[in-house]
């Protein structure tokens, strides 16, 4: 393989020599480009902000080992994947971790054992680093200046520059000026270097400019030059285009993130394979910058440290076996305890003639506590846990307009649309005249147009830099209203943004439907939906699905507290939406008879929203109910105030608040802090999740659970084809890995994968991310507000437990059907229980043993 000794700088961006043989030059293109291909597959998406959702940042590559994933992780990012030992220190000394879990834990390891490691020797490694070594890059091998110390580090000044870029490139909604991005990313960077003066100066490289001529002119190009250069072996390319694309993984997964949402789409997306080619040209300017004795020690260098590259993945595989110990000792204290809780449950459901109310909830941690509490405050209530999209793959356009945007989990594709419908009351009646519905639809859409255009120009006189000032002078005594309830926050309810620009007299009736859908699919969605629910009999005089929200102001990770199962928006859409095709008269006809689900006519579905900040329950579409209904629901409010309050007061202490405040006061404080501009947690979100049910509520009644279990209700014996359990272990059992690896990952390590101090945050491109300060990578993961309060963590990064009651041959079916699922399992990225007579049996690696604890000493 060619290297720089066979060419002089001035070539060195040039295209590689043509005295190797075309077939030779074809298998080699070949090889760069599966290997580049690879490096991509391994970043996991990243969503825009105002679509926020949890993902595990390491997704890509489940079907590895957790251990080795760790290692590679350090090896090609100084990535922590395991916990840092000087937080399990803190948790060993303060006996969170038992000297019972070590031992245990080292009995579970099989890596632990061939290794002999002893409890001893785990605590003492606590006092030291893991010894992982790094891989070097091309930059870091070039960037050996005696004055380096004076400048910014190439890495660094790299990693700004095509940040930089990226964040131009990508805003379609911050910038007035938007660039020009026919030719793609990689044309654009280019172009963009050609015309900063300011990066060489930077980097110590006040020639750079003279190289840039130099640069191949397309991605593909640059890609095939740097790598056919680099002289290393063909085996370790993939793992060194890891290595160079974990450099801005920010930036990575912002386009993996496109790339996923093409190929949902039937399309493809080369950005990320634009940005690798990007970075590997970086190489390319600064071998130019550099005399050929320079580069060649350089190259020497690199091969040297690469030809390594298996011996130290090995090593720090190795070094890494102590984390994992201490990562299974931190979770069997928890798993202890749960198991304890689980085996105390309450008991089987009362008598269901005499439930009056059933609430179908979110899953989300944050709804264990109100179902508890709503429970314990009135036995007629029957509480149900479901993924909060409610079964809708829906995307939802708000009344005229373009925003578009899906309400279902990421993994999956909108396949029907919900609209705005404005309509009264007496729309919904027999009677209705249908032109009258249109002309109210058509007036209410033109007034919103009117206000949002009218909106835009006032905020657009704002940002032409020759009106800045003035527009500030202009508008005076304007801003001290909006000033003043930063400084006195106020106690309103949450803002509705769906209806933001609508006049208030078509607010009440601007309502959510599903959209084009024939009566077929309407009764075909509205079966499926019930059977998930377990909800196809026995139901209810009055059923609320209950979605939920939260509530912040000056918060550019608000939607990361909302819904994840509804990508990042409250469930208000979805809840309102499914109600209307329940209480669907033809509908219930349909159901009756296709699938022999009988309605009762007095049986009324409604919809609800759980605020997550102040947990106040709000109802949606009153007008709508018939008279028992609304009395019913009006009976519900001494429950809820008596049951959120329970909520709020378990809640308070994590908050800084007095749990002993009067009710009123509590709730004032929590409004307060909701509507609070400074207010960097206005709640912790999902913060300490740790486990997943799926299973009847009676497992689970009346135990404890502070907040940290998700709740899906099941019931196996209405399950006898196991549709359901394979959809649970398919869709909310990965929803909710995702969400407890983010927090995991952002705990871990914070540095790369959490998004940082967010007093500090600049919004990037209306809603593309964050970044820290003005430059750097584009921040991913949660805020260090999220999971730390200033003092402690609040988040423990635990591997999700997930505990099913179902038989063992159901479970069987799905793992042995689903790799995704498999891989999790068989590569130790979360647990999994079952239900026994008498207990519990734990998965691992194909075979199911009974959970079994050592004594406590």
């Amino acid at each position: 393989m060619d290297t720089l000794k066979d060419a002089a700088p001035s070539q060195a961006a040039k295209p590689a020599p043509a005295h190797q043989p075309a077939e030779q030059q074809r298998v080699l293109a070949a090889q760069i480009e599966q290997a580049c291909a690879q490096a991509c597959q391994a970043i996991a998406p990243t969503w825009p902000l105002d679509r926020a959702i949890a993902v595990n940042p390491h997704w890509s590559r489940i079907g590895m080992p957790l251990r080795q994933v760790a290692a590679r992780m350090a090896v090609l990012g100084k990535i922590q994947v395991f916990p840092p030992r000087e937080q399990q220190l803190t948790a060993w000394l303060e006996g969170r971790i038992s000297a019972t879990d070590l031992v245990q834990a080292l009995r579970q390891l099989p890596a632990a054992q061939a290794q002999g490691l002893t409890p001893a020797q785990c605590v003492d490694a606590l006092q030291t680093s893991a010894p992982v070594e790094q891989l070097p890059l091309l930059i870091d091998v070039l960037d050996q200046d005696p004055e380096r110390h004076t400048r910014l580090a190439w890495r660094q000044a790299i990693t700004h520059q095509v940040s930089q870029t990226c964040a131009a490139y990508f805003d379609q909604h911050q910038a007035d000026w938007q660039p020009e991005r026919a030719e793609g990313l990689y044309a654009f960077w280019r172009d963009t270097l050609q015309h900063d003066h300011g990066i060489g100066l930077l980097m110590g490289l006040p020639h750079l400019g003279r190289a840039i001529d130099a640069l191949p002119a397309k991605a593909k190009d640059a890609e095939q030059w740097v790598m056919q250069r680099l002289g290393l072996s063909p085996t370790v390319w993939a793992d060194y285009l890891e290595a160079v694309l974990l450099t801005v993984n920010g930036w990575a997964s912002w386009c993996a993130y496109l790339a996923w949402q093409a190929g949902q789409e039937g399309r493809s997306d080369t950005h990320l394979r634009e940005l690798l080619a990007i970075r590997l040209a970086w190489g390319a300017l600064l071998l130019e910058c550099k005399d050929d004795a320079a580069a060649q020690r350089a190259f020497s260098a690199l091969q040297r440290a690469w030809q390594q590259a298996p011996q130290v993945m090995k090593a720090a595989e190795q070094a890494l076996v102590i984390d994992e110990v201490w990562q299974v000792a931190l979770e069997l204290g928890y798993q202890r305890t749960l198991a304890q809780k689980l085996l105390s449950a309450s008991g089987p459901d009362p008598v269901k003639t005499d439930v009056e109310v059933q609430a179908a909830f979110c899953i989300d941690v944050r709804s264990e506590p109100l179902r508890r509490a709503l429970e314990a405050v009135w036995p007629g209530m029957q509480t149900l846990g479901f993924a909060g999209f409610f079964g809708l793959p829906v995307a939802y356009t708000p009344l005229a307009t373009q925003a578009r945007r899906p309400q279902l989990p990421g993994l999956l594709a909108p396949t029907i649309e919900v609209l705005d419908r404005i309509a009264t009351a007496e729309s919904f009646q027999a009677s209705a005249k249908p032109e009258d519905t249109a002309a109210l639809q058509s007036t209410a859409a033109r007034a919103r147009q009117t206000r949002l255009a009218l909106g835009e120009q006032w905020q657009a006189a704002s940002r032409w830099p020759g009106a800045a000032f003035s527009f500030v002078e202009a508008a005076g005594l304007g801003y001290l209203g909006k000033l003043g309830q930063w400084l006195m926050p106020r106690q309103q309810d949450r803002a509705r943004d769906d209806l933001a620009g609508l006049p208030a007299r078509y607010r009440p009736i601007c309502r959510p439907q599903l959209a084009a859908l024939d009566l077929q699919a309407k009764v075909t969605l509205a079966g499926r939906v019930l059977h998930a629910m377990g909800l196809e009999q026995d139901l209810a005089p009055l059923v609320l699905l209950v979605g939920h929200g939260s509530q912040s102001t000056n918060n550019a990770h608000a939607a990361a507290l909302d819904c994840g199962a509804c990508c990042g928006q409250t469930g208000e859409v979805n809840a309102r939406s499914l109600a209307q095709l329940l209480n669907e008269a033809s509908v219930r006809a349909g159901l009756l008879q296709a699938a022999g689900i009988a309605i009762p006519d007095t049986t009324v579905f409604m919809a609800a929203l759980h605020n997550t900040t102040t947990d106040e329950i709000e109802g949606f579409d009153l007008d709508l109910l018939p008279a028992a209904a609304r009395t019913r629901w009006q009976r519900l409010q001494s429950v809820f105030a008596q049951a959120c309050d329970q909520v709020r007061r378990e809640r308070a202490g994590s908050l800084q608040l007095d749990p002993s405040a009067p009710p009123a006061e509590l709730l004032n404080q929590l409004r307060r802090r909701a509507n609070d501009g400074a207010q960097t947690r206005p709640e912790w979100g999902l913060a300490g999740n740790a486990a997943f049910l799926i299973a009847p509520r009676h497992k689970s009644r009346g135990v404890v659970l502070n907040g940290r279990s998700f709740l899906h209700d099941y019931e196996a014996s209405q399950d006898l084809d196991g549709s359901v359990l394979e959809l649970l272990m398919t869709a909310p059992m990965l929803v909710t890995h995702w969400i407890n690896w983010q927090y995991h990952a952002s705990t871990c390590d914070p540095l790369h994968l959490g998004s940082g101090n967010k007093v500090l945050h600049n919004v990037v491109g209306g809603s593309l991310g964050v970044f820290e300060g003005n430059g750097g990578d584009l921040r991913i993961g949660l805020t260090h507000q999220s999971v730390h309060d200033g003092q402690r963590r609040m988040h423990e990064p635990l591997r999700l437990t997930v505990v099913i009651d179902a038989p063992q041959a159901a479970i069987e079916a799905v793992i042995a059907k689903h790799a995704v699922v498999n891989q999790l399992l068989d590569n130790d990225w979360l647990h999994l229980w079952r239900f026994e007579s008498t207990g519990f049996a734990r998965y691992r690696h194909g075979d199911w043993r009974p959970l079994q604890w050592e004594e406590q000493h």
